[in-house]
């Protein structure tokens, strides 16, 4: 361990500097207040470490991203979403008995209670998908009760993800007015998800492989991305001991935002306003350099990687897979692959390294699937579920948590005197 000095005041303080096992270097400002005074500003925590955690590693000017050592990559190819969620919340890949075991529990987990039923019916039907899915998920802490033990944990974390997919799959029937369909035990995590979805009474629904495999991959890809918004909320309020269930639906909730797990949604809304206004996408990417037009290009590009996004390498194809597959005719799709092609092969963007994001393709995909737009975040919250758990179960077994609670610069007034009212 070295040591960081820090001149402050005509004084000098040294804080430890530490380092992560690939490489990330972190200077302690643990005792940076108590020391002198004075508290670190960094709007956004852009270059705050607020953790120490072994699940996810990032190196966005590579273009890498790892779920507890093992490369992306590799998990899209061989895995499915079910094993990497045992990867994730356990730490290491099952054996085939655990996986087994995993997949059985995950199965005979996946009805919710029947009076929670009777919440759905209390919706509009105009009720945001998302605001069900928040509310469902807390709701659930009524029903199950808040277990500390390891063993009641894990009972919690099977019945979340369980439940989840059927909270999901009923948000989406109650939303376009369908009755409800139960979840099934001879299907896959995935395939049952969308028989709930899509199938309806008296009908017989055959659920696509490709559309099946398409949807675990997105999963998978979705399923952990380091201390982002939703992430760090979950830790946040995770570190007040609230349970399982309200921890992940404030995670929910801020996954909600455009900026964050809205951000697919908001590349069909670019898509479908390219298309209300004569669909000439050449325009809209000349408008794109155009650093004094307000048009901003949803979809391309990324905060964190300033490479090419590992997960859209792997998206593209599956989007041309179930395109083909489905025999989809959309002129929103159209366009967008006018405008992904312009960008691989464009100097502007290829230099600026505006390549397409996950988010781009997994709107393609979920709008050929027949997803509404407002159901896109659902599937984003599906997918991050395994990772907001890992997250949450680390932070209650480090010893090092402590209630979260940031400083803050106050700007207001000064000491004043109170007026009264007359007198104002």
């Amino acid at each position: 361990m070295t040591t960081a000095k820090l001149l402050f005041d005509n004084q000098e303080y040294d804080f430890p500097v530490f380092e992560g096992s690939e490489g990330e270097k972190a200077i302690d400002f643990t005792k940076l207040r108590a020391q002198t005074g004075a508290v670190a500003y960094d709007p956004g925590y852009g270059n705050t470490g607020s953790c120490k955690s072994s699940i996810t590693f990032i190196d966005g000017e590579e273009g890498v991203l790892h779920y507890r050592g093992y490369p992306i990559e590799q998990l899209a190819d061989q895995s499915n979403f079910v094993e990497v969620c045992y990867l994730l919340i356990n730490g290491e890949l099952p054996t085939q008995d655990e996986l087994a075991d995993f997949q059985h529990r995950l199965t005979y987990h996946t009805l919710i209670h029947e009076d929670m039923k009777k919440f759905f019916e209390g919706y509009p039907p105009s009720a945001h998908p998302m605001a069900i899915m928040a509310a469902m998920a807390v709701s659930l802490s009524a029903y199950y009760p808040d277990l500390e033990d390891p063993e009641g944990i894990d009972l919690n974390i099977i019945r979340l993800l369980a439940k989840f997919k059927t909270i999901a799959a009923f948000a989406y029937k109650k939303s376009i007015g369908q009755p409800f369909i139960y979840p099934r035990n001879d299907l896959s995590y995935t395939a049952d998800f969308l028989h709930m979805m899509f199938a309806v009474p008296a009908e017989d629904y055959q659920v696509s492989d490709v559309l099946t495999r398409a949807l675990d991959l997105l999963l998978i890809l979705h399923a952990e991305h380091e201390q982002n918004c939703s992430t760090s909320t979950v830790r946040m309020v995770g570190s007040s001991r609230a349970n399982l269930f309200a921890s992940i639906g404030a995670g929910v909730t801020a996954l909600w935002g455009p900026l964050h797990g809205g951000a697919n949604q908001e590349v069909i809304n670019m898509l479908q306003m390219i298309k209300d206004d004569g669909g000439d996408h050449r325009k809209y990417m000349d408008m794109a350099k155009d650093k004094n037009s307000p048009f901003r290009l949803m979809g391309f590009g990324h905060r964190v990687y300033k490479n090419f996004d590992p997960r859209a390498r792997i998206l593209k194809q599956a989007a041309d897979d179930v395109l083909n597959e489905l025999g989809v005719t959309d002129p929103l799709l159209d366009i967008a692959r006018n405008l992904e092609e312009i960008a691989l092969n464009d100097s502007y963007f290829v230099e600026r390294k505006l390549y397409p994001n996950v988010d781009f393709y997994s709107g393609i995909i979920y709008r050929a699937m027949g997803l509404p737009t407002n159901m896109f975040t659902v599937m984003f919250a599906l997918g991050r579920l395994p990772g907001w758990i890992a997250q949450w179960k680390e932070m209650r077994n480090d010893p090092e948590t402590r209630i979260n609670r940031p400083r803050q610069i106050y700007t207001g007034a000064t000491e004043r005197d109170y007026q009264p009212l007359a007198q104002r």
